[in-house]
């Protein structure tokens, strides 16, 4: 009786040691699956997160508007023939390549539709191309938007007329084509006034698409009155 009593006694044993090591198994595993199903919430939440920050990148413009949209009426007072826009980067944004590899820039009016006309940075790109004719119309560094007028009405032209040409110039920067913080450029775009009219009343329509986000987009209506070789304020 006394080796039964024993024996069963053992039998207690084993099974408590059994149903521990079951017991741990099953806490090892639903650690493991605990530990997969925390890591795909992470994985997920950062997915998400990320998708989000795409999303609001694209529908953003990396550009606003720095200022009113001016305008250069041409010599006879009949319309105008060149837009200087203002723009910085949008808060938020820390650059903005304005290479014409980058960036495109199409203008909408009434009457005709240009997709894209942009050439370039204009002390960096614009000016390697055209080094001759750039130095005889600017010199030095931030060139006055008046002799940025002058080179490019001088040196873009077409069996004698304008030729639609948009160029950005940057102030304030450090030696490259890129907007950064604390740096402001214009969009300085020339029309074809043979052509390509904007005269009074006439509303057109800017586009200036960057390499990231939505392009920027700006409306106005040229105003009556236009005195000619004058600069006029588009709001």
């Amino acid at each position: 009786m006394n080796s039964n009593r024993r024996i069963f006694r053992d039998r207690r044993g084993t099974i408590g040691i059994e149903a521990a090591i079951v017991l741990i198994a099953f806490v090892v595993v639903a650690s493991a699956v605990a530990y997969v199903i925390i890591n795909m919430g992470f994985y997920a939440a950062q997915k998400s997160k990320e998708t989000i920050g795409r999303g609001v990148d694209s529908a953003s413009s990396s550009l606003e508007l720095d200022g009113s949209v001016i305008g250069r009426v041409n010599k006879t007072g009949v319309c105008v023939e060149y837009l200087i826009i203002p723009v910085r980067l949008s808060v938020g944004k820390s650059q903005v390549d304005l290479s014409n590899q980058t960036v495109m820039i199409s203008v909408f009016a009434n009457n005709f539709t240009l997709a894209d006309i942009y050439i370039g940075e204009l002390e960096h790109e614009v000016k390697n191309e055209y080094e001759e004719k750039y130095g005889n119309y600017i010199r030095g560094e931030d060139p006055q938007l008046e002799d940025v007028i002058k080179f490019l009405n001088g040196t873009f032209r077409e069996e004698g007329r304008l030729k639609d040409v948009a160029v950005s110039v940057v102030y304030n920067d450090d030696g490259d084509s890129v907007l950064e913080l604390n740096e402001k450029a214009f969009i300085v775009i020339q029309l074809n006034s043979t052509g390509h009219t904007l005269k009074s009343y006439d509303v057109f329509k800017v586009e200036i698409k960057p390499g990231t986000g939505a392009a920027l987009t700006i409306v106005r209506q040229v105003p009556p009155g236009l005195l000619n070789e004058s600069y006029v304020d588009l709001g």
